[in-house]
């Protein structure tokens, strides 16, 4: 199998084999005009990069940019001050942590995960995972993704039906990440370990109720 780029609103990179951090969020958790906003910026920085690099110097510089876009649009997530927290409730938390679990390890290993009260990081390995088929629309799916799909689809369905609403759950897209090497892997488990911390939840990453590692 071949390395794996599309674009949908947001690029993804799908490698085989690969460890993907991701970060899925509830619908409407975000204002439009601040995501316009962030595109625009990366958008128009990543031209600026072009400019100015290459090769291997690019691919580092673009990996910072992201790192940084990344970081803002998390920060703004964890204020928490746009749209539903429906996973403050703990009840649906529970949910989401269940059907987390469920699909390890037949749609890809467990590493870590934090629910937030709007939304998901989650730190998974694809190793071993064959490709799925290939969907009636003729689309490539890959295994980060199809997992997701099932994720999101069974999460959605139970929540809502906990909830006693209909509608979109989740945002359509997640950010993936893939992970480069080890020292990459140690930083984000901890960023997903004391995310609860980062945003004034708790004092000690211990004492949320719903973050795990099996690191």
């Amino acid at each position: 199998m071949t390395d794996v780029f599309y674009r949908r609103n947001l690029p993804h990179y799908h490698p085989p084999e690969a460890t993907y951090f991701v970060t899925f969020r509830l619908a409407g958790s975000l204002p439009r005009q601040f995501l316009e906003r962030l595109r625009q910026e990366y958008e128009q920085e990543e031209r600026l990069l072009k400019q100015h690099f290459q090769g291997q110097s690019l691919n580092k510089e673009r990996y910072r940019l992201q790192k940084k876009i990344f970081a803002r649009y998390d920060a703004v997530l964890d204020k928490a001050a746009n749209g539903p927290r429906w996973l403050a409730d703990p009840c649906l938390a529970h949910i989401v942590a269940r059907e987390i679990h469920a699909l390890h390890p037949t749609y890809y290993t467990l590493l870590a995960y934090c629910i937030m009260s709007n939304h998901v990081h989650l730190l998974v390995d694809t190793q071993g995972i064959p490709e799925p088929p290939r969907p009636a629309s003729g689309q490539h799916c890959t295994p980060l993704n199809h997992a997701l799909r099932l994720l999101k689809g069974r999460t959605a369905r139970f929540c809502n039906e906990a909830l006693g609403r209909s509608g979109s759950f989740w945002t359509p897209e997640s950010y993936d990440h893939v992970v480069r090497d080890g020292k990459e892997l140690e930083r984000i488990v901890a960023y997903i370990i004391n995310n609860p911390v980062k945003a004034g939840l708790v004092e000690n990453a211990d004492d949320w109720a719903f973050t795990y590692c099996a690191m």
